[in-house]
C-alpha cells in the first residue's frame, strides 16, 4: 500500500510547499490538494509551487472537476504539469461539489461528466480527441508517462464512471465494509465494459490522527459531515436503497444542515450531527497498532492507496508518525 496526503490551498502557499516537502521525505508517495477556487486559494498554483521544489511526491487534486473550467483547460493544465514535474501527476476528479455550489451551479451531470473524462484523459496525455466537432491534440505531450485518472464518487452512476473510464476510484471514507462495496460496483462496470477490474486502483481519503480517540473526534467530525452531501445526492436519484449500504444512508439523513463556509474545516457546526461510532468508521483513529489494523484491513480489500486528509490533529505529528511507524509496515 502508497500513501499520500491531501493538505488545503489555504495561504501562505509556502506553509503548503513545507508540509509537501515533509511528505515525501516522510515516505508518502502522493500529494493531493483540493480544486475549489472560492473557499481556498487556486490549487492549479499550489501543485506548481510545490512540483518546483519536490523531486520524487507524485502530485495532484483530489479532486477536480469537469465544470468549472473548460475540459480541455483542465487537460492543458495537468498535461503541462506533468512537463515541468518529470511526470509525477495523478489526476482525482469528480463531478464537482463545493467549487460549483458555492457558484450556484449543481454537480456536473453524470453524462457529461463521463464525456469529458473521456476526452480529458486522451487529451492530457497527448492522444488526438473529437471535442466539440473540433480535432485536437495537445502534440507538446505526446510521449510523456501516462497521467493516471482517479474517479471520485460514492452512488451507482458515478462509481460506473469510473469502472469504465478510470484508472483508480477515489473513496472518501476508511470504512471497510462500504470500501468494499464501491470497489465491487466499480469492478462490475469495468468487466461490463470490457476492462479489467482488478486493474482499477482504489484510493482510500480520510482524516488520521494518532493518539486517544477522544481526544479527535471533534477534529473529525466535519468528514463524515461532508461525506453525507454526497450521499442525499445519491439518495434524492435512487432513493433511500438503492442498493447503496444502509450505513451510508442511515446517517446521512441525520445530518440537517451544512454550511460551506466551514467546508472541510475542523470544528464546523455540521459535524454536531455526527455519533462518535460513524467517526470512528469513517475515519482513521487511535494507537499506531490500531492504525495499522485498520489499514492493514482495507489493504486486504485491494485498496493501493491511503490519502489522510491532513485537516486535523497536529499536521508535523501526524506525517512523522506515519513516515517512522506506519508507512514502513506496508512497504513492499
Amino acid at each position: 500500500m502508497e500513501f499520500g496526503v491531501t493538505i488545503l490551498p489555504d495561504p501562505p502557499s509556502h506553509r503548503f510547499v513545507e508540509l509537501v516537502q515533509m511528505a515525501e521525505q516522510a515516505g508518502f508517495t502522493h500529494a493531493w490538494t483540493y480544486d475549489s477556487h472560492i473557499l481556498w486559494q487556486d490549487g492549479y498554483a499550489f501543485l506548481t509551487v510545490a512540483a518546483t521544489a519536490t523531486s520524487t511526491i507524485r502530485l495532484g487534486h483530489c479532486v477536480t472537476n469537469p465544470g468549472i473550467r473548460e475540459p480541455t483547460v483542465t487537460a492543458s493544465a495537468y498535461a503541462t504539469l506533468q512537463d515541468i514535474t518529470g511526470g509525477r501527476m495523478a489526476m482525482g476528479i469528480g463531478r464537482g461539489d463545493s467549487s460549483r455550489r458555492v457558484v450556484g451551479l449543481k454537480p456536473v451531470p453524470v453524462a457529461e461528466f463521463e464525456r469529458a473524462l473521456e476526452m480529458i484523459k486522451e487529451l492530457m496525455n497527448g492522444r488526438p480527441v473529437l471535442w466539440n466537432g473540433e480535432e485536437l491534440q495537445l502534440t507538446w505531450a505526446e510521449g510523456h508517462a501516462e497521467i493516471p485518472m482517479y474517479v471520485a464518487g460514492y452512488g451507482p452512476r458515478a462509481l460506473g464512471v469510473a469502472g469504465r473510464v478510470g484508472d483508480g476510484i477515489i473513496i472518501q471514507l476508511a470504512d471497510a465494509e462500504i470500501t468494499a462495496w464501491i470497489i465491487a460496483r466499480a469492478e462490475q462496470a469495468a468487466a461490463e465494459a470490457g476492462r479489467d477490474g482488478a486493474r482499477l486502483a482504489p484510493v482510500v481519503c480520510a482524516p488520521a490522527v494518532v493518539g486517544d480517540p477522544e481526544l479527535w473526534r471533534d477534529d473529525v467530525r466535519w468528514f463524515p459531515a461532508m461525506v453525507s452531501n454526497h450521499v442525499k445526492d445519491i439518495i434524492a436519484t435512487h432513493g433511500a436503497g438503492g442498493g447503496v449500504p444502509a450505513v451510508l444512508t442511515d446517517y446521512a439523513a441525520g445530518v440537517a444542515s451544512y454550511s460551506y463556509a466551514e467546508h472541510s474545516r475542523t470544528g464546523a457546526a455540521h459535524g454536531r450531527y455526527i455519533s462518535d461510532a460513524i467517526c470512528d468508521r469513517f475515519c482513521v483513529l487511535g494507537s499506531i497498532e490500531e492504525h495499522i489494523e485498520q489499514l492493514s484491513e482495507l489493504a486486504e480489500l485491494g485498496v493501493e492507496q491511503f490519502n489522510i486528509y491532513l485537516m486535523a490533529g497536529e499536521q508535523e505529528a501526524t506525517l512523522a508518525a506515519y513516515g517512522k511507524h506506519i508507512i514502513p509496515e506496508f512497504a513492499a
